[in-house]
This record gives structure tokens, sequence and C-alpha cells, in this order.
């Protein structure tokens, strides 16, 4: 079993022999939530989130690519999941399943054994075949036996005191950070760059002001795991209050309104604003310059409006739980 030390775990998890965790991946369990077999790895950049709702459970020799995202799924034994595949919660994925990159497993789809799965949504193309089975063993030494798990347990609650995120200056602008907002050790910061007070920023997170111009967040955002903020020259950033951003999103120079939520996996390109009280469905692409009102629900590659929310948005059960941050 290898934890690799640009790893990031957070909470309690429970590890096979033989886990695989790489570098800039994270797994973050709400109470003792993420199960991983014998011999499963998560490759790099992954982010795996386990929550009181929907624990996270993942077979043996079971392996992740680059950039994936698992929240509160159940992932068979013997899985080859492409790069960049997203498995929203109260999935079901039975064993030796093949997922193409980029795959989106919207929440509570079930998958059975033995499947070919592409697609943002997925859709089943067909069963396996020899050629598959083969590859699947040959990608595992030959060896597809599944002997019983035997677990490692991994607990990590962030002591106070802790250091927070790496803040970096460009052309004598450095990040303003308010003194209550809470930046993981592995965050980093740069230039032009203002956060607001009880904001969050996660594990892996890279928010980049340079010269191109300032990037604002408010107070009590949080931005999940692995992130990228970024803009284009003679642009600005702006994320109003209580904004909720899911893990592996890409945000680039737009408004984001207040309250909103943008689930994982998404892109919001330059030059859009988004209303107050918006919700981004995962993996979404919301196009530059894109407009939307408030309360409206977007989904799509390109996002779409497919309906308006009645009330406002509350936080995901997969947003941090504040009360762990520290002790």
């Amino acid at each position: 079993m290898r934890i690799t030390d640009s790893a990031t775990i957070m909470g309690k998890v429970c590890l096979g022999v033989g886990a695989y965790i790489a570098q800039g991946t994270v797994l973050r369990s709400h109470g003792d939530n993420i199960t991983m077999g014998n011999h499963s790895w998560a490759l790099e950049n992954s982010v795996l989130i386990g929550t009181l709702e929907n624990p996270l459970k993942v077979g043996s020799k079971t392996i992740f690519g680059h950039k994936c995202i698992a929240i509160g799924a159940k992932i068979g034994h013997l899985c080859e999941i492409g790069n960049g595949v997203i498995f929203m919660p109260g999935c079901k994925i039975g064993n030796m399943c093949i997922f193409g990159e980029g795959t989106l497993i919207p929440g509570g789809m079930v998958i059975p054994d033995e499947s070919v799965v592409v697609g943002r949504p997925a859709r089943i193309i067909r069963k396996l075949t020899q050629e598959d089975r083969d590859m699947i063993k040959r990608m595992r030494n030959h060896d597809i036996s599944l002997p019983p798990t035997t677990e490692n347990v991994f607990e990590n609650i962030p002591k106070e005191g802790e250091t927070m995120g790496k803040l970096y200056s460009y052309k004598n602008k450095f990040p303003k950070i308010s003194e209550l907002a809470y930046l993981f050790d592995s965050a980093e910061v740069t230039g032009d760059v203002t956060i607001g007070k009880t904001s969050i920023i996660g594990a892996g997170v890279k928010i980049i002001g340079d010269s191109h111009g300032p990037v604002t967040i408010g107070e009590n955002v949080e931005i999940h795991e692995n992130c990228v903020l970024h803009l284009l020259p003679d642009n600005e950033l702006i994320i109003e209050d209580n904004v909720t951003i899911g893990p592996g999103c890409i945000i680039h120079g737009s408004t984001i309104g207040e309250g909103t939520i943008i689930e994982p996996g998404s892109i919001v390109c330059d030059y859009s604003n988004l209303g107050k009280n918006t919700l981004v469905k995962a993996g979404s692409l919301v196009k530059q310059r894109s407009i939307f009102k408030n309360n409206s629900i977007l989904e799509g590659f390109p996002a779409i409006e497919i309906g308006k929310l009645e009330k406002s948005l509350e936080k995901p059960p997969w947003a941090f739980q504040k009360d762990r941050l520290t002790k």
C-alpha cells in the first residue's frame, strides 16, 4: 500500500492491501465512510468523497484514471475507469465494468456487471467481450483473483495552527486572505486575489490572480478539491457570498452570483455571468459570454437552462463539514 506525499486524506478511510493513492489525489471522508479494497488505485488529482448519506465503497483491483471524481458511489471489483470520469452520489456500479474517458454517471444510476459505459450522461453501449476481459486481466498482471480484503485504517483531522496554504506574490501584488478563511495546506493562491471570511479553499486548489486582473472571492464560499480559478487578460473573476464550487471544476473570469452551487467537474468560461441561486449540474460547460438569470438550473455541454429553482439552494451533502476542519 502506498499513499504519496502530495496526496491528502481527510477523515477516516479504510484501504486494502496494495492500495495506491497517487500524487495530488484527495480522499475526504465524512465520518468512517470511504472504503477501498485490495490493490485498488486512484491516480493523479482524483477526488474521492464519502458522506454520511452516501458512503463511498470501492471494490478490489479497481483502477481510477487521472482526475476522476467519485462521490458517495458503490463501485465493484475489477473496474477500469478512464481519465476524468465522474460518479455522482447514490450510483451503483457492478463488477468488471469499463468506463470511457470523461463519462458522467448521474446520481442513482445502476450499472450492471461487465458493462462498457460512455457518455455525458452515461449510457451502456454493450457487454464485455472476451477481448475486454483479457485486457482487464492483462492490466492486473494476469491475476483477477479476489482474496478477502485486508483493511488498513487511516484518520487525519487537521489540527489548529497547521500550515494554511501557500501564498505567492505576482508583480508586487500579494493575496489578501481573511484571518477567518481556511486554506488547506496544499492550496496555492497567487497575486491579485481577495478571499473573504469563513471561506474554505480545499486541497489542491489553484487560484491565479496574475497580471490579467483581480480575483474576488466573497464570504462563506467553498471551493473544493483540485479546482482551478483563473481569467483572461482585461477581465475579472468575482465569486459572491455563499457560493459552493464542487471538486475538479475550472472557473475562468466570470461572475458567480450569491448562493450558487456548481457541481463537480464543471467548467465556467470567461465573461459569463451566473445569477444568484443558480445550480450548475455536474460536468456541465458554461461557454464564454453566457448570461443566466437568478434561480436557473443549468446542464449540458454546452450548458442550457433546463428549469428554475423555486427556493434557495442548500449546501450539498458533499460540502465541507466545518466542525471537522480543526480540532
